[in-house]
């Protein structure tokens, strides 16, 4: 009597043997045998048997009607990754085909969603995999789809994050290879874990209208029908209610329950050749009453991923809107399976085949190669998750870009020299300022001159994609040196002062060579015109600097200090302001605003004339540049009272700056976390820098350097936090 599993890998077999007779059925088999005897014992979450998952993979893949390889790699998957089967043993038993296949999957299965710089990575290794062999992303995408299936066995915290993984990646990839019924299922289930009560809502909300809605459908069904046999035109009419994710997004966007979201059916129209795909869409606004603005052609203008089809919204009885879907067969399995339904593979094709729909792949790796994590993170969402609008040269082509694009992006998606000598742009006949945002449809001339001197900097701020970003830099970076020079230097300088580093940086041949070092650049000049055209952000090079310096004054207050005699601790007075004045009694005693000294802090006193001995640091920037000979003899030896180091009463004001990087909430939580500090706040403020970094700063009283110390590092922890550091009045 056979297993029920072994009666799954024969109904898999069947089915995939009905869609592409070539299958080599004995090449799956083995491949079953492989993977039940190599998972044999291994159990997943919900205690079944491990086989049953690379089983329902492969039945997924069959599903997409791939070849036979690609059946025995969902089978297989897992070997390398979980048991004692390693990529020879696969290769030597079927094939490097599907050894590099499993390989591949098993790479992509190594990957991890976290900080951007891994996610930079790991993003990359994605798409250089698909590049190679779009079936290994497809695979993957199977085994996530699974997966997704049996989220609820996972422990909750893993299953949010594996749902907004699934939610963020695969989900928008399947959408980007036209694979919209995985994406569907991909959404629905991620929202299932990521928002359970509002997943709920929905789900018991349709079970309410189940009825009314089936109603609905099979009399707009029947009316259609009617007008299309009438006609004698040959059709397959099918309705349906929009996914649970497509009507979550449309209540969140509109503040709507479900019972105020009507336009939740749809119905689908599948004819036999494209002519009668219009003529339905005629009779179809005979019946019905078309709402304007709804009706789009994917037909003339397929989107870039290949889904082609009409759509058009129209009123209903009761004043219910719908949508309808019209397409032919072959554009019906386009739009349900993606790259998937065309497989040059599944064909057994040799020839490159249909390598055009994965050019943006390519686009991506491209544009990445001289692209910091950061940007390159920014990049991925505009490239490959945003929506895409079409608009048209003057000679009638059609050029795809993403939402929000401007006549410079297209300019530079033209070609590099366009670009550098635009000079203005026509929408629609009319003159258009550069920065206006292209809309479908849109017919745009760009206007170019021979005599102009090429982009301007305030472009990079102005478009969307990262190639016309990058090229822009690339033009400044060959074209602008001096230029790119002389400002650097000086956008250079003002941080330096800014930070009260001018002189530590240029003061120290040893600061200066292990900044040129850390960013590669072989003299100050480079580093200059770096800064200058923005191929490197001034955050990260003051970072540097400031930790250098930082480090350098450490070691030179270690050596003043075995060099200077220790005062005579056991005949210290004791004084009110917490600082004792050598020689003094009593003096009037005020802390430098310049440097804001605190308990623990190595300070130095400076007689005024009428208002005491002013407090200072000794790595204070006054005092290191105190050079006339008539404030040499000004400067005095003082010390924090025993009184004052061992009291946690006093509280001592001194200032912080925090480099962040910008995202919704720091702030927030910087704010928080000096509360829970028990530290009194003065001021607290931020600003927004260039390229998504910021600054918050704050003024805070503190016991001492050791409290001072712990919340600095408790700062340094928060998500977001790039750096901590002291400054002279928070500011």
């Amino acid at each position: 009597m056979s297993s029920p599993i072994q009666n799954r890998i024969d109904f898999l077999v069947e089915r995939a043997k009905k869609q592409n007779p070539a299958i080599n059925e004995k090449k799956i088999r083995a491949a079953y045998e492989c993977a039940a005897g190599a998972h044999e014992g291994q159990k997943r979450r919900n205690g079944e048997p491990y086989i049953i998952h690379p089983v329902a993979v492969a039945e997924i893949i069959v599903e997409m009607g791939l070849d036979t390889d690609s059946i025995c790699a969902g089978l297989l998957h897992d070997c390398i990754e979980d048991t004692e089967f390693d990529y020879k043993a696969i290769e030597n038993k079927f094939g490097t085909s599907v050894a590099e296949l499993v390989d591949g999957v098993t790479r992509l299965g190594m990957l991890r969603y976290s900080k951007e710089q891994e996610q930079f990575e790991d993003l990359r290794k994605m798409f250089l995999a698909m590049a190679k062999d779009i079936r290994v992303i497809l695979i993957k995408l199977a085994d996530r789809l699974h997966n997704a299936r049996t989220f609820q066995y996972l422990p909750e915290r893993k299953q949010r994050d594996k749902a907004l993984e699934t939610m963020e990646i695969y989900a928008p990839i399947a959408h980007r290879l036209g694979m919209s019924r995985i994406k569907w299922e991909l959404e629905d289930l991620s929202l299932k874990c990521l928002d359970p009560i509002g997943y709920q809502e929905i789900v018991d909300g349709l079970e309410k209208q189940s009825s009314q809605h089936e109603e609905f459908l099979s009399h707009i069904q029947e009316n259609i029908s009617e007008k299309l046999n009438e006609a004698h035109i040959k059709h397959t009419i099918s309705g349906r209610i929009k996914h649970i994710y497509s009507i979550y997004r449309k209540m969140y966007a509109q503040h709507k329950t479900i019972n105020e979201i009507y336009d939740i059916c749809a119905m689908r129209v599948i004819v036999d050749t494209v002519t009668n795909c219009y003529n339905v869409l005629g009779y179809v606004h005979d019946l019905y009453k078309p709402i304007p603005g709804r009706f789009k052609d994917y037909i003339s203008t397929p989107k870039p991923n290949g889904y082609q089809s009409l759509h058009t919204t129209v009123i209903g009885r009761e004043g219910i809107p719908f949508e309808i879907q019209i397409r032919t067969e072959e554009m019906h399995k386009m739009a349900e399976y993606g790259v998937a339904a065309h497989w040059k593979y599944k064909q057994g094709l040799d020839k490159v085949g249909n390598e055009q729909a994965f050019a943006w792949i390519r686009q991506l790796l491209e544009a990445q190669q001289d692209t910091e994590a950061e940007d390159f993170i920014k990049a991925i969402k505009v490239d490959l998750f945003a929506d895409e609008v079409f608009v048209f040269t003057p000679k009638g082509d059609v050029v795809n870009m993403p939402a929000g694009a401007t006549p410079i992006d297209l300019a530079y998606a033209i070609h590099s020299a366009v670009g550098n000598r635009m000079v203005g742009a026509k929408i629609n006949g009319r003159i258009a300022p550069i920065d206006s945002q292209l809309k479908n449809g849109d017919i745009v001339e760009i206007l170019t001159s021979k005599e102009t001197h090429g982009p301007s900097r305030d472009w990079v701020k102005i478009v969307k994609t990262t190639e016309a970003r990058n090229k822009i830099k690339q033009w400044f970076k060959k074209e602008c040196r001096e230029e790119n020079i002389e400002q650097g230097k000086a956008e250079l300088d003002r941080e330096l002062r800014a930070n009260l580093l001018y002189n530590g940086f240029y003061d120290n041949e040893e600061v200066r060579s292990n900044a040129l070092n850390k960013f590669s650049f072989n003299t100050l000049d480079e580093l200059y015109a770096a800064i200058g055209y923005g191929g490197i952000t001034i955050t990260k090079v003051i970072n540097k600097i400031k930790d250098d310096v930082m480090k350098l004054r450490r070691a030179q207050e270690k050596a003043e200090k075995v060099l200077q005699p220790q005062p005579d601790t056991k005949k210290k007075p004791k004084s009110q302001s917490g600082v004792i004045v050598e020689g003094i009694d009593n003096c009037l005693v005020k802390f430098a605003r310049c440097c804001t000294p605190i308990p623990g802090d190595d300070i130095i006193g400076f007689i005024t004339r009428g208002y005491g001995v002013s407090i200072h640091r000794k790595d204070c920037v006054n005092v290191r540049n105190s050079g006339a000979k008539d404030e040499e003899s000004r400067w005095i030896n003082v010390w924090w009272d025993e009184d004052i180091l061992d009291r946690k009463t006093n509280r001592f004001s001194t200032g912080l700056q925090i480099s962040t990087r910008n995202r919704i909430g720091v702030l927030s939580d910087v704010a928080v976390l000096l509360a829970q500090s028990h530290v009194n706040v003065h001021e607290l403020s931020a600003r927004d820098l260039n390229d998504g970094f910021g600054v918050i700063n704050a003024m805070v009283d503190v016991s001492g350097v050791a409290q001072l110390d712990n919340i600095v590092n408790r700062l340094k922890n928060t998500k977001g936090v790039l750096d901590v550091t002291r400054t002279a009045d928070g500011t």
